[in-house]
């Protein structure tokens, strides 16, 4: 099999993802930024959480199965890449939450990718 230590790492990031999405929304720390996520999580915990991790089982079986293929290879790569900046984004709320880190030190950070997100996402 092709892309397993991969498919682990990256299930793995999308469950601490979820379970750190639900310890910011539920303590009024952030929101979720997804309106799909945000309506799943005003329907409860287990519809969060369930829809989430669905989707990271499907990703997985796909790069399970298909992962000889170089586009397998190339969009797991930078799943990874935008999964360590994502924990890096949980990381400052975190500090923030516990006053490690002041809010204007978050919103420079944000403000200076902004343009870059724009351009990935936008």
């Amino acid at each position: 099999m092709y892309l397993v230590r991969e498919t682990v790492l990256l299930f793995g990031l999308n469950l601490l993802d979820a379970l750190l999405t639900l310890i910011w929304v539920r303590n009024g720390v952030a929101e979720e930024g997804n309106r799909l996520m945000a309506e799943l999580l005003n329907v409860n915990d287990i519809a969060f959480l369930s829809a989430k991790l669905a989707m990271g089982l499907f990703t997985a079986i796909v790069l399970l199965k298909w992962g000889y293929y170089r586009i397998a290879k190339v969009g797991v790569a930078i799943a990874l890449v935008l999964y360590v900046g994502l924990m890096g984004i949980h990381l400052l709320t975190g500090l923030t939450a516990a006053g490690i880190v002041s809010n204007g030190i978050v919103s420079g950070t944000f403000a200076a990718f902004k343009p870059l997100i724009a351009v990935l996402f936008g």
